[in-house]
């Protein structure tokens, strides 16, 4: 892929409305403002909305939690994982970001607690001109309590539609398996209509997972050469070299196909899977994606491998985790194979693996392609497509290509697209940034639907449940070594899927990216 600057070319109807006026008069109320989420993504998340100015005119932010917090500790709190601060500029935006931060302490099931939020919402809306109020109510919080808090507020702080917009957005997970799933879906949407409801997975807000749909239906030479009859196998892979380090409380509760699998490595797959949209609206793009899950049957035993990580290097295992029950058997590493069955992959076998304190951090989608005929080639390198969602976004094509010189011999290497170098002066928006700005649009291109969650559920409960000895003795994870590659076993479980690694193993250059 060339270094030369070429022609742009835009998508009106794909891109965010960011030429639209915003809706004026609006608070973010943000749920949970005392967490780690909160704290870490969210506030971020807005604060860099405010700084290039996509927040609503006169927009403020209410955070709410338990925990009893003066004014000045929760702008600290806040604004703590802010980054740049110590510019001049970005401090001065600091504090005036602030300005727009209030706090309220309260419970969760108590509706007492939620009359005195929307007193606090009525008062900053009292300043209003006008008489038109907004409110998105963003629902950083474990799921236990999303049913009574989506209650309270439908029934204390919904403003009438007439006079503005109620939107929720809740964050994963959404159910443990497809019973809890439903009943959480069924008992939010008491409350709250689809069009206000905002289920988010912030994979589906990363660039180069929404780039994913350009690459698909913008370039012929890429949609010519995307199904059954060129591509040998896909992987999806996920891997973080920390382990639970202390919260292996809530970790063991959900383990990795629930944490990763279920979730966000499945939306990457309905997106690099699902048929061209008739246009990119929300449901259409939705629509597909639901239609291509829906041909996925639930996950076998026999196409899932389960791994746990064991001391070493000097860091601890995972039972050595004191919050991590004795004798758990919950998977830290999961693969899992997923066939789907339509005319396109039938005969593919589609490869999500995650797993916690791996050798590296990383996650990526490897398409490998099957063997070039055979005879005036032998042994030759399979053409592969890499995609690196994080870090360092990049798409790069593994061909084959002669050496220099008098002698006639190929050798694999690439065609690289590094976002570093290629679009070098270009900030690339976080997740949240991007996520949190779809629903102050009422985008819900890229968030999940309740009939998708439905489906995904489907394929992953019968496994869920025979991990968690519903269906049978439970099944015990193979060990690990801490910052190893996964279990010994992973090679043979992919090979039998038809990946095939060359002998002569090539890697992508992706040690001269520290330079950049």
């Amino acid at each position: 892929m060339g270094r030369e600057r070429s022609m742009s070319g835009t998508i009106p109807s794909m891109e965010n409305s960011l030429g639209e006026k915003l809706k004026d008069n609006t608070i973010i109320i943000v749920l949970g403002a005392s967490g780690d989420l909160a704290k870490k993504k969210t506030l971020p998340a807005l604060f860099a909305l405010y700084r290039q100015s996509f927040l609503p005119k006169d927009c403020k932010i209410v955070g709410y939690a338990r925990t009893k917090m003066e004014k000045d500790d929760f702008h600290k709190r806040a604004t703590s994982y802010i980054k740049g601060t110590e510019d001049a500029e970005t401090a001065n935006q600091v504090e005036a970001f602030k300005e727009l931060l209030t706090y309220v302490a309260g419970g969760y099931e108590d509706s007492e607690s939620f009359v005195n939020l929307n007193k606090h919402l009525e008062e900053i809306e009292g300043n209003y001109q006008s008489k038109e109020r907004n409110r998105i109510f963003y629902l950083a919080l474990p799921p236990t309590v999303f049913i009574p808090v989506s209650k309270n507020l439908k029934e204390q702080c919904y403003v009438n539609p007439k006079s503005g917009v109620n939107r929720i957005i809740i964050e994963k997970p959404f159910g443990k398996d497809l019973d809890s799933a439903r009943e959480l879906l069924s008992s939010v949407k008491q409350y709250w209509t689809e069009d206000e409801t905002f289920r988010i997975d912030h994979y589906l807000g990363k660039e180069m997972v929404k780039n994913l749909l350009v690459l698909r239906f913008a370039n012929i030479a890429m949609s010519a050469a995307w199904d059954k009859n060129s591509i040998s196998n896909v992987q999806i892979t996920f891997k973080e070299p920390f382990g639970t380090e202390g919260r292996g409380g809530y970790f063991d509760e959900f383990g990795m196909i629930r944490d990763v699998l279920q979730n966000h490595l499945l939306q990457v797959l309905s997106i690099l899977t699902m048929e061209r949209p008739v246009s990119f609206a929300a449901e259409d793009i939705r629509d597909e994606k639901v239609k291509v899950l829906r041909a996925i049957p639930p996950i076998e035993r026999e196409d899932t491998l389960l791994g746990q990580y064991v001391a070493a290097n000097g860091k601890p295992g995972y039972l050595d985790d004191s919050t991590v029950p004795p004798n758990s058997v919950c998977p830290t590493f999961a693969a899992t194979t997923l066939w789907i069955h339509n005319p396109r992959w039938e005969g593919v076998p589609f490869i999500l693996k995650a797993g916690k304190a791996l050798n590296e951090a990383k996650v990526e989608i490897r398409i490998q392609f099957k063997d070039v005929t055979q005879g005036i080639f032998k042994d030759i390198a399979r053409n592969e497509l890499v995609i690196r969602l994080q870090p360092n976004e990049a798409i790069y094509m593994k061909l084959n290509c002669k050496t220099p010189g008098l002698h006639t011999r190929a050798v694999p290497s690439e065609m690289d697209l590094t976002y570093k170098r290629r679009f070098s002066e270009i900030k690339i928006p976080e997740a949240y940034e991007a996520l949190i700005l779809d629903a102050l649009h009422g985008d819900h291109s890229n968030f999940v639907r309740h009939d998708e969650l439905d489906v995904a559920w489907k394929i992953f409960t019968p496994i869920l449940h025979w991990i968690d000895g519903k269906n049978g003795p439970v099944p015990k994870p193979l060990s690990y070594p801490y910052g190893s590659r996964g279990p010994k076993e992973m090679d043979d479980f992919i090979k039998k899927y038809g990946y095939r690694r060359m002998a002569d193993a090539y890697f992508w250059p992706v040690t001269n990216l520290a330079s950049l």
